[in-house]
C-alpha cells in the first residue's frame, strides 16, 4: 500500500520519497509493461522513461491517493508511444517464447497464448483486461485510470472476454473456462 506522507513528500520534491514509491510499484509496472510491448528491453525502456516523466510531473500531483493510479497512466501511455514508434514491432517465434519462459511461469505455452491473443486486441480491451485480471483492480478504479465512464469500462470488460475466448479456442487462462 502506498503511503501518502510518502507522496506528499514526493510531490514536495523529496527524491528519496519518490524512489520509495517507484521501488513499491516497480514489479507492477514492469510486468504491465511486459504484457504491453512483449519484450524485456522494451518494457524496460517504458519503465525507465515512465520514471523520468513521473519524476518531471510529480508536482501537478493533486491529490496522493492517486499516485499509483497517476503512474499507471503515464505507463501505459508511454508503453503506445513504444508501440507506436516501433509500429508495432513485436518478437516473434523463438525470441517471444524465450522472454516469455524468462518470467518463469508455470505454464508458458499458455501465457503464449495468452499474452498473444491480448496483443491481438484492441488497445482499450487490452488495458482493460490488463488492469482487472493481473493487477485485480475494481471496475470503478479502471474507469479512473482510463477517464472513461464505469459503464464503458463494463462494456469493454465483456467484449475483450469475448474475444479473449474467441481467440484462446473458448478456455480462458491455465485451462478455465471463461465466465
Amino acid at each position: 500500500m502506498i503511503n501518502h506522507n510518502t507522496v506528499k513528500k514526493a510531490i514536495k520534491g523529496n527524491e528519496e520519497a519518490f524512489e520509495q514509491l517507484i521501488i513499491q510499484e516497480s514489479e507492477k509496472l514492469y510486468k504491465t509493461a511486459f504484457l504491453y510491448v512483449r519484450n524485456k528491453e522494451d518494457a524496460l525502456d517504458v519503465l525507465q522513461e515512465t520514471v523520468c516523466k513521473a519524476f518531471v510531473g510529480i508536482n501537478r500531483l493533486k491529490e496522493p491517493k492517486y499516485f499509483s493510479t497517476w503512474l499507471m497512466k503515464i505507463l501505459i501511455r508511454t508503453a503506445y508511444e513504444v508501440l507506436q514508434k516501433k509500429k508495432r514491432t513485436v518478437l516473434i517465434g523463438e525470441a517471444f517464447i524465450q522472454e516469455i519462459t524468462e518470467n518463469k511461469s508455470i505454464q508458458p505455452e499458455q501465457d503464449l497464448d495468452l499474452t498473444y491473443a491480448i496483443s491481438q486486441m484492441d488497445q482499450h480491451y487490452q488495458t482493460v483486461i490488463i488492469l482487472f485480471y493481473f493487477h485485480d483492480l475494481s471496475i470503478k478504479t479502471i474507469s479512473q485510470k482510463m477517464q472513461k465512464p464505469e459503464g464503458t469500462i463494463k462494456t469493454y470488460l465483456h467484449r475483450a472476454k469475448i474475444e479473449l475466448r474467441s481467440l484462446l479456442g473458448g478456455v480462458g487462462t491455465y485451462g478455465h473456462k471463461m465466465g
